[in-house]
């Protein structure tokens, strides 16, 4: 790899943006596609593909090959409220590959005895979050119930673009909930993002099964494409 494509590939990934180095494997040319040129790329329906499933694959193009070597961030999930829920949540995640944070203010919910190996603040959310650097290689999920503390981390969320944003609640809360945000300068675009009630639709009754019903969301929401994404909705 020529040195200044790998300056400019270690400058993506210190600020966890994605790339793809595209090499012909016949000549070895090569090339950077930072992720917001994609879209324009020549190759953007396979360059789009390997970035949302997060593997590097050899294609045909134009009567050659080419290895798309992808770099993408590691996904985070930052769960708001030490319940239940999360107890099954957090494991789970972090076996698909996550970085998993708890956080919650109430000491009684956030210690290491209910969430052993899994990275806990016990603040509120706006101690707690902006340390975190939440970006769009971010889910976000609030799980307390109580609006003092998973409003203002909703709106932490929407500020740094999460790619899902989730709520626990059923629809009447979820209602009062996007009354109080939108009081609090949250747009209708914003709220339009929350998945609420949280989780697919799976008959989910226990919390691990829960769980598994936010993790399938969560999975949807970053390898589908926008169009599947959708019509599923």
């Amino acid at each position: 790899m020529k040195f200044e494509i790998l300056q400019q590939l270690n400058a993506e990934r210190a600020a966890r943006r994605p790339a793809i180095v595209v090499t012909d494997t016949a000549t070895g040319a090569q090339r950077l596609v930072k992720a917001a040129d994609i879209a324009a790329d020549p190759l953007a329906a396979e360059l789009g593909k390997q970035l949302r499933m997060g593997k590097s694959a050899t294609i045909e193009a134009d009567g050659g090959k080419l290895f798309l070597n992808v770099y993408a961030p590691t996904a985070k999930l930052v769960i708001v409220g030490a319940v239940h829920i999360s107890q099954a949540l957090a494991p789970l995640a972090r076996s698909l590959g996550y970085d998993v944070t708890v956080v919650d203010p109430r000491t009684a919910f956030a210690s290491p005895e209910r969430f052993p190996d899994v990275p806990l603040i016990a603040e509120w959310p706006d101690v707690a979050l902006p340390p975190l650097n939440i970006d769009h290689y971010t889910a976000f999920v609030a799980l307390t119930h109580d609006p003092k503390i998973d409003d203002p981390a909703l709106l932490h969320a929407f500020a740094r673009d999460c790619f899902y944003i989730g709520a626990l609640g059923s629809k009447k809360t979820h209602a009062k909930r996007l009354e109080r945000l939108k009081q609090q300068g949250a747009s209708d675009a914003d709220l339009g993002r929350i998945h609420a009630p949280i989780g697919l639709a799976i008959g989910a009754v226990s919390p691990s099964e829960i769980a598994v019903s936010i993790m399938a969301e969560i999975t949807a929401a970053l390898r589908l494409p926008a169009s599947s994404k959708a019509a599923a909705a």
